[in-house]
């Protein structure tokens, strides 16, 4: 079988896993091996003292090689979005690889050298945007004191309150877009990602919406919710983010604090690769029982789902794509969330009552009470897309995209 041969480019890269969009970038690549009419190469960064900058290094996982460019500390603000060293040895990975398309996921420290080296090479290109890099160089609109920038569309001029550097900012801005448009084709995650975006000038015109897939439950999944809720009937609470305020962690802290009854239970995910996220301070003086919990991999996910009733999610910004909900919608897990953007793009979380961004944490207490109240209560899995379903999908892209060609 003639195989498609892609490119794949992602800041990170297994073994170097870190972030949902890697996830992503991961998972895809490994559902499109699967199918046995592609073959993926990686190209990631890491950055290590003990390596010379700008070597290259190759390792291997799941039939997926990854060459991994060893970059400096200390890079200018301009090569954390354009570095020429890197695009260099990108463009010396091509000549030799020769793929048949090039792939691009999160780019940043990559920079858009990659877009243009492919471009000249005349190979075909297909970007995914995964969060709002390519339009704020604080990467989620996020201000610096924390709170959701709220602009759509972005214009650069409204930026100055963020900016360190307003020249620096709009040079990159103006940059970013022309880099877009050497793209044939670029994917969003949401329906609220692709309108956003689009509509602040980046690519217009050549964008669709290819929903991410996430990592269904797993044989044996529903005995061990069953097995644990006997074991236990306590309702039980999980928290996937860390405990910032942009996570919501100071509207759920103090919504539990208002909360009378204490009969539950609630895990934490300490998210951090060092396990540093979080500690008994945390939740001291708070009613129920509470207990911290390590990362976990994908292959272990339903060993955490299986222990929770209901997951929250209280972001406090509009995100583009809500992994951890639809992991949990999919395994039959209740979701109290923000309307947070891309997040309620399913049916189930649409439908649902969702808590506005910035409401007080009283309004996060009923919730939970309710919950409290109604507990039990059956909980049916709701259908998701998988990393099948989403490799399928984007098939289809890369027919059409070198069909065009």
């Amino acid at each position: 079988m003639n195989k498609r041969h892609i490119l794949l480019a992602n800041v990170f890269f297994a073994p170097f896993t870190y972030g949902g969009a890697t996830i992503v970038a991961e998972e895809l690549a490994k559902a499109l091996v699967t199918r046995g009419d592609y073959r993926i190469t990686a190209v990631s960064l890491c950055t290590r003292a003990e390596l010379e900058t700008y070597t290259v290094t190759k390792s291997e996982r799941d039939g997926i090689v990854n060459y991994v460019i060893n970059v400096p500390q200390n890079r200018s603000y301009h090569e954390m979005y354009n570095n020429p060293q890197v695009a260099a040895l990108l463009g010396e990975l091509m000549d030799g690889l020769h793929p048949d398309l090039v792939h691009v996921h999160c780019v940043q420290d990559i920079g858009t050298g990659i877009l243009q080296t492919a471009h000249a090479r005349s190979i075909p290109i297909i970007l995914s945007v995964h969060d709002f890099w390519w339009i704020c160089e604080r990467q989620f609109m996020i201000r610096p004191d924390g709170t959701y920038c709220g602009q759509s569309p972005v214009r650069i001029d409204a930026c100055r309150a963020c900016a360190i550097d307003m020249g620096e900012a709009r040079t990159r801005f103006e940059h970013l877009r022309m880099m877009g448009a050497l793209a044939n084709c670029v994917t969003y995650p949401s329906q609220f990602a692709y309108d956003l975006v689009s509509s602040s000038g980046f690519a217009p015109g050549r964008g669709v919406v290819l929903e991410n897939g996430v990592r269904l439950p797993g044989f044996g999944f529903s005995d061990a919710q069953g097995a644990r809720r006997a074991r236990d009937p306590r309702l039980t609470f999980g928290f996937v983010g860390g405990p910032s305020q942009i996570k919501g962690w100071p509207t759920i802290r103090a919504a539990f604090e208002l909360l009378r009854q204490e009969d539950f239970r609630v895990l934490l995910v300490d998210g951090s690769r060092d396990g540093t996220w979080w500690t008994s301070a945390h939740t001291k003086g708070l009613r129920g029982d509470w207990e911290i919990c390590p990362r976990f991999e994908q292959e272990n996910m339903d060993g955490f789902y299986a222990q929770i009733d209901v997951l929250l999610f209280m972001s406090q910004w509009k995100e583009t794509f809500g992994l951890t909900i639809r992991e949990a919608l999919a395994r039959g897990i209740d979701v109290i969330q923000t309307d947070s953007g891309g997040t309620v793009e399913h049916t189930a979380a649409r439908n649902a009552d969702l808590i506005p961004i910035g409401s007080p944490a009283s309004t996060l207490q009923k919730r939970l009470a309710a919950a409290l109240t109604q507990h039990p209560k059956a909980q049916a899995q709701t259908p998701v897309a998988g990393y099948a379903d989403q490799a399928r999908a984007f098939h289809q892209v890369v027919e059409d995209v070198l069909a065009a060609a």
